[in-house]
């Protein structure tokens, strides 16, 4: 199906699919391995131990790639659509574009540095994926709304004002409750302390996780009239 797709539709279909894979995949080995507790661990705890681990670092780097590709295209989308009608400033694109550079780095680091091996590395490698990807879909909700009506429609800016809101929420208690965690571990029972803690902040990182994969599944749309403006070009 993604052959069929025009324009460059393929590469956020692509970030999406891959994404949940990479979650769900190493999510199904560690718990089948008994590597973590099946209710709700953190998404790091099902990408620390072998064999899930060289599966969860290799996929999400890959994510991090092709969400680096996904922002860059929907930076030159928004500067050609402002060719027509200029409603952002080009530095406001430029900077939703760094952030969400700087976020897929942070996921590089959160693959590549395992929680129980680097910890320290890992979680600000997590607080930068977390933090800039919040940022940067609130950038772009806003950056939509100022695009309509002509190349964005009002429901699909309600909908991606919704994720970004809904994120926002709960990227705040999965940082505080996080934090209140004396322990790093991720073989987490009920009767331990600081369950309740980690139990509530890994709600909201999957809460946000999968968050930002919803947001990057609205822009499909947009990048399936890449063709279209390359046509116009032509024409013109």
């Amino acid at each position: 199906m993604l052959c069929f797709m025009p324009g460059v539709a393929v590469v956020p279909a692509l970030l999406v699919g891959w994404s949940s894979a990479a979650f769900i995949i190493s999510y199904v080995i560690a718990v089948l391995a008994g590597h973590v507790e099946p209710l709700v661990p953190y998404i790091s705890d099902t990408g620390t131990k072998p064999p899930e681990s060289g599966i969860f670092g290799f996929m999400i780097n890959i994510s991090a790639l092709l969400g680096a590709i996904t922002m860059y295209i929907r930076y030159l989308i928004i500067e050609k659509q402002n060719e027509s009608l200029r409603f952002v400033r080009s530095s406001c694109n430029m900077f939703s574009l760094c952030i969400g550079l700087t976020g897929c780095t942070g996921m590089g680091i959160v693959a590549t540095f395992q929680e129980l091996s680097v910890p320290s590395v890992h979680d600000i490698g997590a607080l930068v994926a977390f933090g800039c990807g919040v940022v940067y879909i609130t950038l772009q909700s806003i950056i939509s709304y100022k695009s309509c009506p002509q190349w964005n429609t009002y429901f699909v800016c309600h909908i991606r004002m919704l994720i970004s809101v809904i994120s926002c929420i709960f990227f705040i208690p999965m940082i505080v409750f996080a934090s209140r965690i004396s322990m790093t571990k991720i073989d987490w029972t009920p009767s331990e302390k600081d369950y309740t803690y980690h139990f509530m902040s890994a709600i909201c990182e999957w809460t946000v996780a999968f968050g930002f994969i919803f947001f990057f599944l609205t822009f499909i749309k947009d990048f399936q009239k890449v063709q279209n403006y390359r046509s116009k070009h032509l024409r013109n």
